[in-house]
């Protein structure tokens, strides 16, 4: 049932005075107050489009990430029946399911206008570098003035029986005695219940990092664990390691950042092609004090240029490509550590 929301003032006599509820137009003015501050919907959230084009034709009204790099989709409910919101918010998150790491740098930078950069936007909002791996879960936020009971059965369906990570937002709109407005924040279901169901009862639960002995099996089981072991033994020594949902990353401190600078990806290697490995050129550069030359005598011979993201400048390129031999593996290691002659 949508929740009475009822608010007194205290005056200077201690009486109580009611709020009264008024009737206005409220999502006329909703998307540019969530637009200039998302923390009225959540504070875990960065907006980094509006009004988003699908590949289909749809216009979603906020897409935002939150600190993991999951998206998060912001649709407002205007006029639109219970069939119409819920069918939409459906129909975008399959489209935003698929979204690559590029594709959603390119909505960011558009819509930030590249001041600050996608990147610095995330790292001033969450304290963290941008995650690796971006996307690998979305939720949906409708947010209205006022929940119809259709809508609000069927948004509750989709996360109590299938554990959907929707949720939908009401306000309140009232008018204090001396005329000031405030406006009032209501869940239709609390957020750590809709994470509950998510993580208890959907099929694409949000996965954690994996652990450093899981990695270990992935790369043993793909025929790589030598060769896995023998890498990484190597870097930590130089590097601090950590893990992503799929990969083992080496990372240095550059000014006040703790970048990542190569990766190791025991899910996309087999015993025919090697350990797959990811390498930041200008980082890795910079924290050994090589030159591109010597690092390209370092790399495997069969490689090619990488990208994390298209849009993203030097910082953020490289190489990628396989180690097939523990030669191989050694002739990099002993580069780095300056053994080798250039």
């Amino acid at each position: 049932m949508p929740q009475d929301v009822r608010l007194w003032e205290i005056d200077n006599h201690d009486h109580l005075r009611e709020c009264q509820p008024q009737s206005l137009d409220l999502e006329a003015r909703l998307e540019t107050w969530i637009e200039h501050d998302i923390s009225v919907l959540a504070s875990d959230l960065l907006v980094i489009g509006r009004q988003v084009e699908t590949s289909f034709g749809g216009l979603i009204d906020l897409l935002c990430i939150d600190g993991i790099g999951d998206l998060v989709i912001v649709e407002l409910k205007r006029e639109k029946t219970p069939r119409e919101i819920t069918a939409q918010v459906l129909d975008y998150a399959s489209w935003v399911k698929n979204l690559s790491s590029t594709a959603i740098a390119d909505i960011a930078v558009k819509h930030l206008d590249e001041s600050p950069s996608f990147e610095d936007a995330f790292k001033e909002k969450f304290g963290e570098e941008l995650p690796d791996s971006l996307n690998q879960n979305h939720r949906m936020l409708i947010v209205a003035s006022t929940i119809d009971p259709a809508s609000e059965r069927i948004i509750k369906y989709l996360s109590d029986t299938h554990g959907v990570n929707i949720n939908a937002i009401t306000f309140n709109y009232l008018i204090t005695n001396d005329g000031r407005e405030l406006l009032a924040r209501v869940f239709l279901i609390d957020p750590q219940e809709v994470d509950y169901q998510t993580r208890t009862k959907s099929s694409s639960k949000r996965r954690p990092n994996l652990t450093y002995e899981e990695l270990e099996d992935i790369a043993e089981n793909n025929g790589v664990g030598d060769l896995y072991r023998y890498f990484v033994s190597g870097l930590e020594r130089h590097l601090q390691k950590q893990t992503t949902r799929s990969s083992i990353g080496f990372a240095a401190t550059m000014g006040d950042s703790l970048k990542k600078v190569f990766s190791l990806i025991p899910k996309e290697s087999d015993a025919e092609h090697g350990l797959r490995y990811q390498a930041y050129d200008k980082r890795l550069q910079s924290r050994f004090g090589i030159s591109e030359e010597q690092l390209l005598k370092l790399l495997p011979k069969k490689r090619e240029s990488w990208k994390f993201v298209e849009t993203y400048d030097e910082d953020w390129w490289g190489y990628q490509g396989y180690f097939t031999n523990i030669e191989d593996v050694d002739h990099f290691l002993k580069g780095l550590r300056g053994d080798v002659v250039s």
